[in-house]
């Protein structure tokens, strides 16, 4: 008899740090996101879902968590609504090793 898997409700992060090129039809932000769900079908397994919401910061710093698209994130997370992040890279949701830790914290106390 085989169990169930539970769902895994995975969010796409993706940052760019100027709006430079973000206007063309095929722009870093949507290849990090299919990068992303490209990892979340290998794992389609596991129970991993993309969530459809998007959450694209074009244009922000990593340098600063001041960003709409990571605040939204970071309130579906407490919302429960989220339950795994995923990055192209890890220097996507931060730039700064302390508002790394920081968020990690965040994401380990959810």
């Amino acid at each position: 008899m085989s169990e169930l898997q539970p769902i895994v409700r995975c969010a796409v992060y993706t940052r760019k740090s100027t709006e430079e090129g973000l206007e063309q039809e095929f722009n870093t932000l949507q290849a990090q996101r299919e990068a992303a769900e490209a990892y979340i079908l290998s794992q389609k397994q596991n129970g991993w879902h993309t969530l459809a919401q998007r959450y694209e910061d074009g244009g922000f710093s990593g340098a600063s968590l001041d960003r709409p698209a990571l605040k939204q994130l970071l309130a579906d997370i407490q919302a429960r609504k989220v339950d795994c992040i995923v990055v192209y890279k890890v220097d996507r949701l931060s730039r700064s090793l302390l508002d790394f830790a920081r968020l990690l914290s965040l994401f380990e106390m959810e």
